[in-house]
């Protein structure tokens, strides 16, 4: 991943300190309205206009409405956004379900240390205090933020403010590369392979059963009120088991990442999305893509924020090549053999230590060929070295 400026978002529950709550439900009702009005109009025209054209048609009326000038711009700029996303995908019109509204720095005022958004949709100012730990709001103090999203769900009110952060890297001592499937994660180092428990398959049974439940009423889970509410019951629990393991784990391994000094290192889930489409049970298919998909954007999220270093690497042959002589592995099960040198292991370790030679060969290049480090100077000769040097690892363990 590039150096650069990054988006983290502090997600928490708000409650009204200043101002009516229903008053502010009311203002959020409108605008679901307006958006959807937008939306519709948008999705029956064959081409989105451009944006100076879209504020001509629509800025009056969302004025009229009583929004203030930024509200009304965020407004068709979201509409625009959904409708050229389900477009490009070939999807159905957007439906607005949720009561929540986008804001920027116009219509918005943040204090951290008092815990406190301001906000104005229309006409009324309200304060919401958001409710979270101490040590979760100090992360973001110092740190720009860019817009605020107020979204009321399941009678709860929510505020997430999106912060703007300069992710600076190090120059890595070594990596740890991560194989991931539905039962494990392991990870190797270069000396060292460890495996993590996931807890993907309990989230693969709650799915499964609600799959079970569809088939078993083809017809009624879509009108009975309680199979229905059983079936999103199970879908949620699979999503949250998957969310919460995969931001744990990712604290875990981030950690240890800065505790060394190593980079990450990750299969291209682009590319990794070719392997899948030829598998039998689309189930597992969808979930597989979900949990590592979560897993990677937990990662890439933690990474950010302590400033680790991350590798994509392209998934093919990871599994089927060997580690020491590249030719082709034989499987027994899960457990690999190579013919050509003995080399015995199981598959995920076999993944993880091609994921991690991927990398040294990217960055020092593969055996034979030219050095890329710049010449030593007579300092550094006379200082014995430098320091801190980056991947002088070795494989130890193969």
């Amino acid at each position: 991943m590039p150096e650069g400026a990054y988006h983290r978002t502090l997600k928490a529950v708000a409650e009204v300190i200043e101002g009516d709550l229903e008053d502010l439900l009311w203002d959020l009702v409108i605008y679901r309205y307006v958006l959807q009005r937008v939306i519709d109009v948008l999705w029956d025209l064959d081409v989105v206009p451009e944006k100076s054209q879209i504020h001509q048609m629509f800025y009056n009326m969302l004025r009229g409405y009583g929004f203030r000038a930024h509200v009304a711009r965020n407004i068709y700029s979201t509409a625009i956004a959904l409708v050229e996303s389900a477009k490009d995908n070939r999807g159905s019109k957007p439906i607005v379900r949720r009561l929540s509204a986008r804001l920027d720095y116009q219509d918005a005022r943040i204090d951290l240390s008092n815990r406190t958004v301001r906000i104005i949709l229309r006409d009324k100012w309200y304060i919401l205090r958001i409710r979270h730990r101490d040590e979760y709001i100090e992360k973001f103090k110092g740190l720009k933020w860019k817009e605020v999203h107020v979204k009321y769900y399941n009678a709860r009110l929510y505020v997430s403010i999106v912060f703007e952060t300069r992710y600076k890297l190090y120059t890595p001592r070594g990596v740890v590369a991560l194989d991931v499937n539905l039962r494990h994660v392991v990870s190797y180092d270069g000396s060292k392979v460890r495996g993590y428990r996931t807890r993907f398959i309990d989230a693969l049974s709650k799915k499964a059963r609600a799959e079970d439940i569809q088939r078993k009423y083809p017809k009624r889970w879509r009108y009975n009120e309680k199979i229905l509410n059983r079936i999103r019951e199970l879908h949620r629990k699979s999503r949250n088991i998957v969310t919460d393991w995969c931001r744990k784990f990712a604290k875990e391994i981030v950690l240890k990442a800065r505790r060394h000094g190593y980079a990450i290192a990750l299969e291209d889930l682009e590319k990794l999305k070719g392997s899948f489409s030829g598998k039998n049970s689309k189930i597992v298919w969808k979930l597989t893509l979900f949990a590592y998909r979560k897993l990677q954007e937990s990662v890439i999220s933690k990474a950010v924020e302590y400033n680790i270093p991350i590798i994509f690497v392209d998934p093919r042959k990871t599994s089927s090549e060997c580690p020491r002589c590249k030719s082709k592995i034989r499987y027994i099960g899960r457990l690999g053999v190579c013919h050509r040198c003995g080399f015995i292991a199981d598959r995920d370790k076999i993944g993880a230590i091609n994921i991690w030679i991927k990398v040294l060969e990217a960055y020092a290049g593969v055996p034979g060929s030219p050095p890329r480090a710049p010449a030593m100077k007579s300092e550094t000769r006379r200082s014995r070295g430098t320091k801190h040097e980056g991947m002088k690892k070795v494989i130890k363990s193969i």
